[in-house]
């Protein structure tokens, strides 16, 4: 597949099953997400990879970082608890924020939710399925002691990895000229 129809034509796929990520693709993904545009290269981000049975546990943590989740009817309880089951491979992006005095935290952010779109691009270039999923969950600070994060780390979204169960959706084609304007320079 041509790098520019990777980037032209990708799309989130949310239905998705086995078999398992191989560790040769876990790899790629991570390796495309690296080469992400980094600041003064402080390498802000990080990765959890859960699957197996791993994925129940953490359906367990997103459930129980709910609050009141023992009120919540049994079926969005259920829902929590499968969330990480949609896919065989959820990677956990993180980002490390760090006191630089040229490199902001928003940078930072901004760092490595670039590293997750090149996960995306890699996953399709590679025929699997990929979605980027934050919600509740991913800013919720009993989550994040779960998973072992510092107090300078914080989620930037679960990356849910799989083989496609369905047909892509077709995505409308965006006209550029919608997005950009030629600025005139002028002076104050």
């Amino acid at each position: 597949m041509h790098a520019l129809d990777v980037l032209t034509q990708r799309v989130s796929i949310a239905q998705l099953s086995g078999p398992d990520i191989t560790t040769d693709q876990q790899e790629m993904l991570i390796r495309a997400a690296l080469r992400a545009a980094d600041h003064a290269w402080l390498r802000p981000s990080r990765y959890l990879t859960v699957q197996g049975a791993a994925r129940s546990r953490l359906g367990e943590i997103f459930l129980q970082a709910t609050p009141d989740w023992q009120q919540l009817p049994a079926d969005k309880q259920q829902k929590l608890l499968n969330a990480p089951l949609r896919a065989p491979l959820v990677i956990v992006a993180i980002c490390r924020v760090q006191e630089h005095p040229k490199v902001p935290a928003l940078e930072q952010l901004l760092s490595t939710g670039a590293g997750v779109q090149n996960m995306l691009n890699a996953a399709w270039a590679l025929g699997l399925g990929a979605i980027w999923r934050s919600g509740d969950v991913a800013h919720n600070p009993a989550v994040a002691a779960a998973l072992g994060l510092a107090a300078n780390e914080q989620i930037v979204g679960f990356i849910y990895v799989g083989h496609p169960n369905t047909t892509p959706k077709a995505v409308p084609e965006l006209e550029v000229r919608d997005f950009v304007t030629a600025w005139e320079a002028k002076t104050l």
